[in-house]
């Protein structure tokens, strides 16, 4: 599907939700506008800065009252602009309920993005086939290598997919700052790589110095994972006040503030927070509204989450 009758359907999605959305959630409706997307360097499609991870959260197995739960926290999420949300086989049974709740929607917004995570080139054909079942769709947006498992055996099976058409986008990804080295080499000696999926954060900012310049020098798609380090960064700071400042660039919640200041880096594509709640869900997308901080805002950001 192509980024243009990707954003008409997006905008048509958040038109459609505008009426519910004033009288069921005053600030959704207001922030019923275009939401902040960037370009998926090297093409001219354009994704939502904020997306939807789903490690912990819709790892739920087939519990009904639960499953109602999620789709309300997706249907949140589609009616507040967001598209890319991001899976993998590692997260349990968050595969199968991501794929009940599209059902129960019943939209094809969505950019799907999952992972191969298996030792062995045929396994991984098998795995991410049996993703695409599980999810509902024809075929995924962003296939990725989960933590460089056997990434060089998976590279080779995505490469031909990606040529058949079968996949749009190949990416690789890890974690908790860890195999930054390998991220690196693989950005710079891997054209066929078009996303990596890394962690940063407003207290976790080693990226700063040396993956996200050079994923922008080498038009490299970022998606950043923990961007709260799941619930730490919030705790941290939830007794703290937001800075008066902060309504400087729309930010009503600690969630919006420590978005925003991630996805104002601009080598940064799109955050994917995790939640299993409706009401979170609102929160979260709101960053993807209203102006993002400037180099001096976000210097001021570290220098009070740092004091707080």
């Amino acid at each position: 599907m192509n980024g243009h009758v990707k954003s008409s359907r997006r905008k048509f999605l958040q038109a459609s939700a505008a009426t519910a959305l004033a009288a069921a959630a005053p600030w959704a409706f207001a922030q019923a506008r275009d939401p902040i997307v960037r370009r998926i360097p090297g093409s001219s499609e354009e994704i939502p800065v904020i997306g939807m991870g789903s490690w912990g959260t819709f790892d739920i197995g087939n519990k009904q009252r639960l499953r109602r739960d999620r789709v309300q926290v997706l249907r949140n999420f589609f009616n507040n602009g967001g598209t890319f949300i991001d899976s993998s086989p590692m997260y349990g049974s968050s595969e199968e309920n991501i794929g009940y709740c599209l059902q129960e929607i019943g939209t094809d917004a969505v950019f799907s993005a999952t992972k191969v995570w298996i030792l062995g080139q045929q396994n991984g054909v098998e795995q991410m086939q049996h993703s695409a079942g599980l999810w509902g769709v024809p075929r995924f947006d962003l296939m990725q290598i989960h933590n460089f498992l056997d990434w060089k055996n998976h590279l080779r099976t995505l490469r031909q997919w990606k040529d058949e058409g079968r996949v749009r986008y190949i990416g690789i990804t890890t974690s908790h700052g860890r195999r930054a080295k390998d991220m690196a080499q693989v950005i710079a000696s891997e054209p066929d790589i078009d996303f990596i999926q890394i962690t940063y954060n407003i207290a976790d900012r080693d990226a700063e110095k040396r993956l996200l310049p050079l994923a922008a020098d080498h038009g490299k798609a970022v998606i950043i994972n923990r961007p709260f380090r799941r619930k730490q960064l919030i705790n941290d700071v939830s007794r703290a006040s937001l800075p008066q400042w902060a309504g400087e660039i729309e930010c009503d919640n600690w969630p919006q503030f420590l978005l925003k200041f991630i996805v104002s880096h601009p080598a940064v594509t799109c955050a994917i927070p995790a939640t299993s709640r409706a009401d979170h869900m609102i929160e979260n997308m709101g960053a993807c509204y209203g102006p993002l901080p400037d180099a001096t805002m976000r210097t001021k950001m570290v220098s009070y989450f740092e004091s707080v």
